[in-house]
């Protein structure tokens, strides 16, 4: 498919995990993809990779959560490639395995400015971009763990997570009328490289199979699954699908935890 053919997409976390197989999967579909990041030498990567696949890609090395980057990586995608159609906020932050009660204010502001600020900055300017040209489509990552507890990830990650589901409602009106669409894509458990020590661990201690064992599809997803999802919101296949956070979980979060029979 060649859905995206003349169209230009930024990718923040483009380094590795699903930001990397989604600029794979959106070049393929003929978008130029500026990959962006915090690590010149895995984006270097990624732009290898894409390159290799007979993609077109650059690379920027940023801080997502900081005013004037976003604003450069716009005016960069827009000098460099010609426009911006499509931007994938994919960029997080978390603390980790850590009880609320051992965090700090310091983690939970870090937190907050690369989830919640980050996502603000995005659509403020983004949106901006968009809504002048009266087009173009903006993806953010959220997860399943913004919906109710259990789902992985720390206390901040999951709360601010959350507000980016609310963020995107409100954009979404926000921009009403003037052709921009707004969604989130929320994964479930992942095979990335955040995820690579407990992945790499089940493994040597044989318990792989419980991994994605909640979901009824019983599996952890692959990047390349999240990946295909950003490339039907960022199409005009998902014309009409505005204002959605998109849950990418294999139906983990269609039940509640409960004790299987046979």
């Amino acid at each position: 498919m060649q859905r995206l053919t003349g169209r230009r997409a930024i990718i923040t976390g483009g380094g590795s995990g699903i930001g990397r197989a989604s600029a794979l999967r959106l070049a393929s579909e003929g978008a130029q993809v500026l990959v962006v990041g915090r690590t010149v030498s895995k984006l270097d990567e990624t732009v290898d990779l894409v390159r290799a696949a007979g993609g077109s890609a650059i690379a920027m090395a940023a801080d997502a959560g900081v005013e004037a980057n976003v604003e450069a990586m716009i005016a960069r995608c827009v000098s460099e490639l010609g426009g911006m159609e499509i931007f994938f906020a994919n960029a997080m932050s978390g603390i980790g395995n850590v009880s609320v009660f051992e965090q700090t204010v310091e983690q939970w502001q870090e937190v907050a400015r690369v989830n919640l600020i980050g996502t603000f900055l995005v659509g403020k300017h983004a949106g901006r971009y968009m809504r002048d040209q009266g087009a173009g489509s903006i993806i953010f990552t959220s997860t399943v763990a913004a919906l109710r507890a259990n789902a992985g990830g720390d206390a901040a990650y999951s709360a601010t997570k959350a507000g980016i589901n609310n963020f995107v409602c409100t954009l979404a009106n926000e921009l009403a009328g003037s052709g921009v669409r707004v969604n989130a894509v929320m994964p479930g458990i992942t095979e990335t490289d955040a995820m690579k020590p407990l992945f790499d661990a089940m493994r040597r201690r044989g318990t792989e199979h419980l991994l994605g064992q909640f979901a009824p599809m019983r599996r952890a997803a692959q990047p390349e699954e999240i990946a295909a999802v950003v490339a039907f919101l960022a199409s005009d296949d998902a014309s009409y699908v505005d204002g959605q956070s998109i849950a990418v979980d294999g139906g983990y979060s269609s039940t509640h935890a409960f004790a299987r029979r046979g």
